[in-house]
């Protein structure tokens, strides 16, 4: 029983055509299944488009977010897999049953990566994409094809466990991706298109929202890894300060107060990090 599951806010130019679509390829590879549509609080009438067309509609009385939309989709699910696509028609459906194969040979998730021959990324958001990705692959010590992605299938069991890291915003892909891999689970990529978007308008505020995500990966890693952060940090307190000490020291025969505030400062950062560390661990070894 797979359980697909659309988070729809605003989304009434496209809803109708993207249900029809994941049904009609779902019909096609035996997969039994349901689908599920989250109205996140639209006002133009999302819900209304659906009535009729064999999905599931849940509905929040007001907007809570993307993240949001898909908890409650899966605390509903009937199926042991679950599928998450977005409402706007950009994610192929025709690829979903390529997901579903990751999972029948064993994989804890299967992420749509959007590195397919069509991309249809906005220019506007590549460079943060880039940088948040870079950001991602250091901190979680592997190569992300796709950090974000909103097509993705995992099991419906560990999105449950993770619901208290997950997040009620967009980053709620981010945020299951990092905990999965930091955690050693099983997640694979496959190449797919990302169509550009038809109808409606994007959701996404790049500058907020590069920011929010840009917390929210140190955040987790700090979560799972923290010497990944505060190591660093650490480090390079130590070096300016070492640097500063000794370059007074030369030239004017004297220590400054700023030099031996900063090997302090790494010091002390250093310290917090490997008593974070040993917090983290022993919780995840009373777990």
């Amino acid at each position: 029983m797979v359980s697909i599951i659309i988070p729809a806010y605003n989304e009434a130019g496209s809803i109708r055509d993207v249900v029809n679509k994941i049904r009609e390829t779902l019909s096609r590879s035996g997969h039994e299944y349901e689908i599920i549509v989250v109205d996140d609080g639209s006002s133009d009438g999302t819900a209304a488009k659906l009535v009729g067309q064999g999905a599931v509609i849940l509905t929040h009385p007001e907007n809570k977010g993307y993240g949001a939309s898909l908890k409650t989709g899966i605390r509903s699910a009937k199926g042991d897999v679950v599928v998450i696509m977005d409402a706007d028609g950009t994610y192929p459906p025709e690829t979903i049953p390529a997901l579903l194969s990751g999972m029948d040979e064993g994989y804890d998730m299967v992420v749509g990566a959007r590195t397919g021959k069509d991309v249809n990324i906005p220019l506007l958001r590549r460079p943060a994409k880039f940088i948040l990705k870079k950001l991602a692959d250091y901190l979680s010590e592997t190569k992300i094809p796709d950090l974000n992605s909103g097509l993705r299938a995992f099991k419906k069991e560990l999105a449950l466990k993770y619901f208290h890291l997950l997040p009620s915003g967009f980053s709620f892909t981010t945020t299951i991706t990092l905990a999965l891999l930091s955690d050693g689970y099983n997640v694979k990529y496959v190449p797919i298109n990302y169509l550009v978007r038809s109808r409606g308008k994007s959701k996404i505020r790049p500058l907020k929202d590069f920011s929010n995500f840009f917390l929210l990966i140190v955040r987790v890693i700090c979560y799972f890894n923290p010497l990944k952060v505060f190591l660093p940090a650490s480090l390079l307190f130590l070096a300016v300060g070492i640097y500063h000490v000794t370059v007074t020291l030369i030239r004017f025969h004297r220590i400054t107060e700023a030099g031996l505030l900063a090997v302090l400062l790494g010091f002390q950062i250093g310290f917090i990090g490997l008593i974070t560390d040993v917090m983290v661990r022993r919780d995840r070894w009373i777990r």
